[in-house]
């Protein structure tokens, strides 16, 4: 590899015609620009930081487990509701073919950051357009990442008490402080969240994704057996509208009706990780391009068994009867079930230690805008991390219908992040004398980034139509 030829201090000749940028996962980038710029090397033989504020020390696994916590979202309680629209076959179609695209667009960014050695997205957007898409792109992962913390605590606000009112055998709230939502969000922001986001680094909080993987690998444990526990038809639950008993136990291999072609979105919204993806690869031990996409594809093939596995044990439980939040159908059956309130709380401590890995990038991105050329200060990092927790917070807190807000938010950032940026950025990004505008690799990530813009446009007529016919269909978020 050019990569260690260069630590050897024989990159001299290695010319730009030498680079192959068309070789796939495992290309190698313009060497001559990376050595300069993030992989420096002394002349003594000694291995000299890839930053110039700090070295990646990040082991291989801990980065695995940052990213699948960044790919995990909430929106895995909603897949078998998902797959309920779809069938089995037509969910597993769209399930692959997202996870492909996934890894394919985090390819492409990670082949442009390699180009012009830089590991930021913002600075990737200033490099393909200037200030306006060093502005774009902050702006994106800002709002982005906002609604996808909100979403996490909105999930706290409203299952948290009802956790603590089961396990004290409550029927009903009865108006203790500790039993209130909007208490409860403040107090696991200021205990568990803020601390959490005022790590230096990224790395750090390899232990807590990894405890966060552990309590959604219990989810799914707890999904899958349950699926042998519960009888079907379900009693006490009244047969769903346009079904007779006999077809309520039927599972159905492809479908295609009213809900379905909401699917597409939930389904890509649920692989959003790219804004965590190159803070991950700044701080890998040892990073290459190369090793930096074996931990997004681990991370994607991880993600991709879960929430299949998830999809299809939970929609063989309740067949037609599933809900669009799969942890309210299993109440149903019976409010208080012990394993299912373990759960819950495994769903709880899973969300709430995936918000301050989210927190990071948006962090970057203010820094990125407003301080791009100060040094790291502890006085910037504190003040961000508690500015942005106290605006979500207050999001959390007042905004009463906040699913319509945040479905528009995601109807626009997420189709950006996933597929439009990453294309357009490696189009101007690969110079035209390596890559010309025709060649086959350029066309792809062309073709990608109008992916991403039929995926927006149809996401906002779905919303749209929503909003006209009164209703709120969609389902599922980040």
């Amino acid at each position: 590899m050019e990569l260690q030829k260069l630590a050897n201090g024989n990159h001299h000749g290695l010319s730009p015609e030498k680079i192959n940028l068309d070789d796939g996962f495992d290309g190698v980038e313009s060497v001559a620009t990376e050595s300069e710029e993030f992989l420096p090397h002394s002349h003594d033989g000694k291995k000299q930081p890839q930053f110039t504020d700090f070295e990646g020390k990040t082991s291989f696994g801990m980065s695995v487990f940052n990213l699948s916590n960044a790919i995990m979202g909430s929106g895995i309680l909603g897949l078998a509701y998902a797959m309920s629209n779809t069938g089995i076959i037509l969910f597993l179609f769209l399930l692959t073919c997202i996870a492909i695209l996934s890894a394919y667009s985090i390819h492409l960014l990670l082949k442009s950051a390699g180009v012009v050695g830089i590991r930021a997205y913002e600075q990737l957007g200033n490099r393909a357009f200037g200030p306006p898409g060093k502005a774009l792109a902050a702006v994106i992962i800002t709002i982005h990442n906002i609604g996808a913390m909100s979403s996490y605590l909105f999930i706290v606000k409203y299952e948290l008490p009802l956790v603590i009112q089961a396990f004290l055998g409550k029927q009903s709230n009865t108006g203790e402080w500790f039993l209130e939502g909007n208490y409860l969000i403040i107090i696991v922001s200021i205990v568990v969240i803020l601390p959490l986001a005022l790590m230096k680094q990224l790395g750090y909080l390899g232990y807590t994704s990894g405890f966060s993987l552990t309590c959604m690998v219990f989810f799914l444990i707890s999904v899958i057996y349950k699926k042998f526990n519960i009888p079907c038809p379900l009693d006490g639950i009244s047969v769903s509208l346009n079904h007779t008993e006999e077809d309520t136990c039927q599972s159905e291999l492809f479908t295609i009706n009213q809900q379905t072609a909401y699917t597409i979105p939930i389904l890509a919204f649920a692989f959003v990780c790219h804004p965590e993806v190159l803070p991950i690869y700044t701080e890998l031990r040892n990073p290459t391009k190369k090793r930096m996409q074996t931990v997004a594809n681990i991370s994607i093939l991880a993600m991709f068994v879960m929430y299949l596995l998830t999809a299809i044990f939970g929609y063989l439980t309740f067949y037609v009867n599933v809900e669009a939040e799969l942890l309210h159908t299993y109440s149903k059956v019976d409010p208080l079930d012990t394993l299912v309130l373990c759960v819950r709380l495994a769903v709880l401590v899973a969300v709430t230690l995936t918000v301050p890995v989210v927190l990071f990038p948006i962090r970057r991105a203010v820094l990125q805008l407003l301080f791009p050329d100060k040094p790291f200060h502890w006085a910037r990092h504190i003040g961000i991390a508690i500015s942005l927790l106290f605006i979500v917070n207050l999001l959390v807190i007042f905004v009463p219908n906040i699913r319509d807000i945040f479905g528009l938010i995601g109807a626009t950032s997420a189709p950006s992040l996933i597929f439009i940026l990453p294309g357009i950025f490696y189009i101007r990004i690969v110079p035209s004398d390596v890559e010309p505008l025709k060649s086959r690799s350029k066309i792809q990530a062309a073709c990608f980034a109008g992916l991403g813009f039929v995926f927006m446009v149809m996401s906002l007529s779905f919303i749209v139509v929503d909003w006209v016919s009164g209703e709120s269909r969609s389902g599922g978020g980040h």
